[in-house]
């Protein structure tokens, strides 16, 4: 499916549209992600992106990958 928005002219220009395109779709599936709406490797699919590189986006954007807490985890 295909979603249409409107961007400036010069905006679009100036990253190129693929560009521009890549970054809101990663955008996208991050704040899905985020939202708990989707998994982690869904995310990944609608980002475009293998699991290993979404999980590299989730870090630098300070979201965590792993749903435990440091407790839980120290018992595992």
């Amino acid at each position: 499916m295909q979603i249409a928005i409107e961007l400036p002219n010069d905006f679009v220009s100036f990253l190129g549209a693929s560009q521009v395109q890549k970054e809101i779709s990663i955008s996208y599936a991050l704040w899905l992600y985020q939202q708990s709406r989707v998994t982690l490797a869904k995310a990944a699919q609608i980002a475009g992106v293998d699991i290993y590189e979404f999980m590299s986006v989730c870090k630098a954007n300070h979201v965590p990958t792993l749903d435990i807490s440091p407790e839980d985890l120290a018992q595992e």
